[in-house]
């Protein structure tokens, strides 16, 4: 029952604009489900549970305040104690865990990353990784291959790639970047600072700016999901190149480590109607003659590939 002592781990997503945070029990009886749990606090199985956080705006000392308090929340209504935390993390960090740069969040850039999850994890074994390895590593292992691309598209893009059933390159040789290969030369600017890059292109905020500009409007995630469903010409338009810039991204991929299946996710994609067909479709246009392409197909976890990845990292560490 909540409020007894368990032993959990708990895996952190952090994104651009959220963060989610699964707990989940590793020793004694899995506690009950919370009853009349709030939408962003659940009981999701036995033994399991999970929290979405908004980021409150402000800065990082206010972004790191609210993931405190979202933690201490998360322990109250599971009665867990977490022996080890694992974070996946869309920002670029040092060897001495450090980030350095996160366009996304730029006043988290000079963080020490370790010492705050030391401060908020007393007594906890942590760690932190790539969101997109953790999401390629947990994706590859529900669909059951050993080769798998992965790009998640949400707030930005970002992906990672596993060969022989591990990420490449590898635990502290930096991540791939997929959201940051150039698929559009004369393209628009990314945050990064150049042009053309995956991410300025089809990530959901590039796209519902494209579908504003068509549509004369600011448009909503809602309005561009339902005007996909309503078939109207603007949201078509504004969703088609994104799909054609994932796909050039898969096939350029697929050149160079020939992965089997290429799995695409993160929230954005997870819920437009038919994006992840839109992305197959062009993947398959785009193929050069003879040469096999990955298949595509839309992530086994949805949005939540980074997180449960971030949990199998939390359960290694025990």
């Amino acid at each position: 029952m909540p409020g007894q002592s368990g032993v959990g781990v708990l895996g952190v997503d952090i994104g651009g604009t959220k963060v989610a945070l699964r707990a989940e029990e590793v020793d004694g009886d899995a506690p009950a489900t919370p009853a009349g749990a709030a939408t962003a606090e659940r009981g999701t199985s036995p033994g399991a549970y999970e929290r979405i956080l908004t980021w409150p705006g402000g800065g990082v000392e206010a972004d790191v305040a609210a993931l405190a308090g979202a933690v201490g929340a998360l322990r109250a209504t599971s009665g867990l104690r977490f022996a080890a935390v694992a974070v996946a993390m869309p920002g670029t960090t040092d060897p001495t865990g450090r980030v350095t740069v996160w366009p996304g969040r730029p006043s988290w850039a000079g963080l020490r990353l370790d010492e705050t999850l030391r401060r908020i994890f007393p007594g906890s074994r942590t760690a932190w990784a790539d969101d997109g390895d953790l999401a390629a590593l947990a994706e590859a292992r529900h669909v059951g291959a050993d080769d798998v691309v992965y790009l998640g598209v949400g707030t930005g893009v970002g992906g990672g790639v596993v060969l022989g059933g591990r990420p490449l390159p590898g635990t502290g040789r930096g991540s791939p970047e997929v959201g940051h290969l150039i698929v559009a030369v004369d393209g628009p600017r990314c945050d990064c600072g150049r042009h053309g890059c995956l991410q300025a292109i089809a990530s959901g905020p590039a796209t519902l700016r494209r579908a504003g500009a068509l549509r004369g409007a600011e448009v909503t995630f809602a309005e561009l999901r339902d005007g996909l469903e309503q078939d109207r010409p603007w949201a078509h338009d504004a969703v088609r190149p994104s799909g054609t810039a994932l796909a050039a991204a898969v096939v350029s991929l697929g050149e160079l480590v020939d992965p089997s299946v290429a799995v695409l996710g993160g929230g954005f994609a997870a819920g437009l109607p038919g994006f992840v067909g839109l992305v197959e479709r062009e993947v398959a246009r785009l193929a050069r003659p003879g040469r096999p392409v990955p298949a595509v197909r839309a992530a086994a976890l949805g949005g939540l590939s980074s997180l449960h990845g971030a949990v199998a990292l939390a359960r290694n560490l025990c």
